[in-house]
């Protein structure tokens, strides 16, 4: 077995998750000799490294998680075989946002030449992200953006996401049917940014929201809340929710007897999927957003580029920081059994997902 090579920092422990091939072997890059800006955006001074990556995630209660850590490891150790890479460190342990503070000060004291974070809030990590960068660290969000210019955000958008998935739902009712959600942890960032995209469409349909829910990105969590909701709310035409919580939501609306009745946003996850599978005959329909856990992963390349002196595109950026993936094209009924075939012997934990290969991130570099 080739060595892994990661440093463990309060760890917890990861199970394996198959991924889906998404990346190509990447190729060791040179670049000139700019320094760092503000923003990011442009290369550190060049150097042939090894360089030393750290991840900071406060959230280990999540296959999704586990399966972006997995991906971050997997393009690492292609990077580890080209001698351009030696340990990535990980503080990977449930925290709040002081304890992600003291994860990231414990990066940068670990001499880490560029660190990958998961962030639990967008704004209240920004003065730690300040003292990463003022030391010549690159510092990377993943899956939620965060507000420091400092750093750099990969991800696709969240607010476009909730709205995605919020359109499809709020296309399946009618003017003043009631519904409740269940989201994910109130004040993480992609909550946040979910509802900003979910809001306007409930309100310009007409759809009245009787309460909002706190999954806490958990299947049973969210299993607990929808059955709540359920028998305090009989008379609700619906429950939007998304992620971890869908399956959690199906499966107190097909205990309550409802499938037919109450109509359930879903996710591009196999559990889910595997239960939408068995409705199917029924009649039953949902709809799956892709959030690709693969986005670390897509960040790995991008910061190799830029310890190596490589500059992004500045016109490859929104608002100067931000690098908005695209979204993958939603899974409805009308293509369900197609992305189906693809991951039906994949574990139900399995997310669908999606890695920028390093030949495609090399398109957004000058």
């Amino acid at each position: 077995m080739k060595s892994r090579g990661f440093v463990w920092s309060a760890v917890a422990a990861l199970a394996g998750v198959s991924l889906l091939a998404g990346c190509s072997s990447p190729t060791p890059a040179s670049g000139g000799n700019e320094p760092a800006t503000e923003s990011g955006a442009e290369g550190t001074a060049s150097s042939a490294g090894p360089f030393t990556i750290g991840v900071s995630n406060a959230f280990v209660g999540s296959e999704y998680r586990t399966q972006m850590i997995e991906a971050i490891q997997d393009v690492f150790d292609e990077y580890k075989e080209q001698g351009l890479v030696d340990d990535l460190i990980l503080e990977n342990a449930d925290a709040d946002v002081n304890g992600q503070i003291q994860q990231i000060r414990n990066l940068i004291n670990s001499g880490v030449d560029a660190i990958i974070v998961d962030p639990n809030s967008a704004s209240a990590l920004s003065a730690v992200f300040k003292e990463a960068t003022d030391q010549g660290i690159l510092v990377y969000a993943i899956d939620q953006a965060v507000d420091s210019p400092e750093v750099i955000n990969v991800g696709i958008s969240q607010q476009d996401l909730g709205a995605a998935n919020a359109q499809w739902f709020a296309d399946q009712l009618k003017e003043g049917d009631k519904i409740v959600t269940v989201e994910g942890a109130t004040g993480n960032p992609a909550t946040d940014a979910r509802w900003a995209g979910a809001e306007p469409i409930f309100k310009e349909k007409g759809i009245e929201v009787l309460t909002r829910g706190d999954g806490g990105w958990d299947q049973t969590t969210g299993q607990t809340v929808a059955t709540d909701l359920l028998a305090t709310y009989p008379e609700i035409a619906g429950i939007w929710t998304y992620d971890g919580m869908a399956q959690g939501v199906l499966k107190a609306i097909e205990a309550a007897g409802k499938t037919d009745s109450v109509v359930t946003s879903g996710e591009a996850r196999v559990g889910f999927m595997r239960m939408w599978n068995d409705l199917l005959p029924s009649g039953f329909s949902s709809v799956g957003i892709i959030n690709p856990p693969g986005t670390g992963a897509t960040a790995m390349h991008f910061i190799i580029n830029q310890l190596q002196g490589k500059e992004i595109d500045e016109s490859k950026l929104v608002d100067g920081h931000t690098i908005v993936l695209p979204l993958a094209p939603a899974i409805t009924n009308e293509n369900f059994e197609a992305e189906w075939e693809k991951v039906k012997d994949q574990p139900d934990t399995y997310v669908l997902d999606s890695i920028l290969s390093a030949d495609e991130v090399a398109a957004y570099f000058k």
